[in-house]
């Protein structure tokens, strides 16, 4: 498999771009600030194909760039429906002052093509299954993204290396996200790789180990470690 990433504008939000391998086709997630650019030459260098674009959730930081992508290749957008409307008014993720300093007179629309996902969704695209997970507490659409079969899981702005999301800005719910990491984070095997939003790629049983907003929370249904 291939996973491609790369730090996207002033906020470093982390977008990957993800193919069963090279010259095939792939999923964009989270093109964020000037990631269009960006996002062109890893689908030139690996000779990608894009059929989607999965959002992890509806910040400005991680869909800024989601309708120039999809216009250009003409592939749909999909968002979990309690944030899709931070597609074309993404000021509602921020208090006022904040929005109006961060997004001065910019506009922004959805792409074309929209298509909503919920909690246990299995989006079969590029040849590879990805499981959606509600995570709300970020925001209230928040989602993660899991490649099963490879223990990948895509966290956006969950779970961090030794941190977790913000849980101040509107919409955001600490007892939202905490329920969130103990149901969707903790069940999973130490081995698998948590690739971010923001931040370096870390695993789960690091995150177990030493992660201060983890140690002291037991999964839902008990540990599951290993195979």
């Amino acid at each position: 498999m291939l996973i491609a990433s790369f730090p996207a504008g002033s906020f470093a939000t982390n977008c990957y771009v993800v193919a069963p391998g090279a010259g095939e086709e792939c999923v964009i997630i989270d093109p964020g600030q000037d990631a269009e650019p960006m996002v062109y030459d890893v689908l030139r260098e690996h000779r990608l194909k894009p059929v989607a674009v999965a959002l992890t959730h509806g910040h400005i930081d991680h869909v800024w760039s989601v309708a120039p992508v999809c216009g250009a290749r003409d592939v749909p957008a999909y968002i979990h429906p309690d944030d899709r409307d931070m597609l074309s008014d993404p000021a509602k993720g921020f208090p006022p002052q904040v929005a109006g300093q961060l997004l001065g007179g910019l506009t922004f629309s959805e792409p074309d093509d929209v298509r909503e996902i919920g909690d246990g969704d299995t989006l079969t695209l590029a040849g590879l299954d990805f499981v959606v997970d509600h995570a709300p507490g970020h925001t209230p659409g928040s989602v993660i993204f899991r490649l099963a079969a490879e223990s990948v899981m895509f966290s956006g702005d969950l779970l961090f290396a030794g941190s977790i999301g913000r849980t101040d800005l509107p919409g955001g719910d600490y007892a939202a996200i905490m329920d969130s990491l103990a149901r969707v984070c903790l069940p999973l095997p130490d081995e698998t790789a948590v690739l971010p939003g923001h931040g370096a790629q870390t695993t789960i049983g690091r995150e177990r180990a030493t992660n201060p907003f983890l140690k002291e929370i037991a999964p839902l249904d008990g540990p599951h470690r290993g195979l």
